[in-house]
């Protein structure tokens, strides 16, 4: 049985956006830095740009789950966009000795980074624009005019 998690609660005399707060900056920080270093480690690898550039956009296929509703969207969109399945896979490159994993591990990584650099975080099941590092687009305007922004 499935239960749904409730956003935390916002205070009423909050004078930063949760998209401003220095908490939502120090994680977007630290996704330009994971994005960073796994883009120069790829560059040691020696792979083709060219594949680097052709798979950077595979994780957001997982978007693709939003069509069977917002909770299994959100179930793909995290499973593709958390360093668990990148950093195992890097692992298992490293220690089975099969370097031409890497690459992919390192482009997944770096994907992963950018888009928390640039604030799209991890969703929750109440819909698309509801994350980790704040609400964003159409649904953050329809909250904030319900007054419970």
């Amino acid at each position: 049985m499935a239960t749904s998690i409730p956003l935390p609660e916002q205070p009423a005399a909050r004078t930063l956006s949760p998209r401003t707060s220095s908490v939502i900056l120090l994680l977007r920080l630290e996704g330009l830095a994971v994005a960073t270093v796994a883009a120069l480690l790829y560059a040691r690898t020696g792979a083709s740009w060219w594949l680097f550039a052709v798979l950077w956009l595979v994780p957001d296929l997982s978007m693709i789950g939003y069509l069977a509703g917002p909770r299994i969207g959100a179930l793909a969109y995290n499973a593709m966009h958390s360093h668990v399945a990148p950093l195992a896979l890097g692992i298992l490159a490293l220690l089975l000795h099969r370097s031409g994993l890497l690459p992919y591990a390192l482009i997944w990584i770096n994907h992963i980074g950018v888009d928390r650099a640039l604030g799209y975080g991890l969703k929750y099941p109440q819909g698309f624009g509801f994350t980790h590092l704040g609400s964003f687009g159409r649904k953050k305007a329809d909250h904030a005019a319900s007054g419970s922004a």
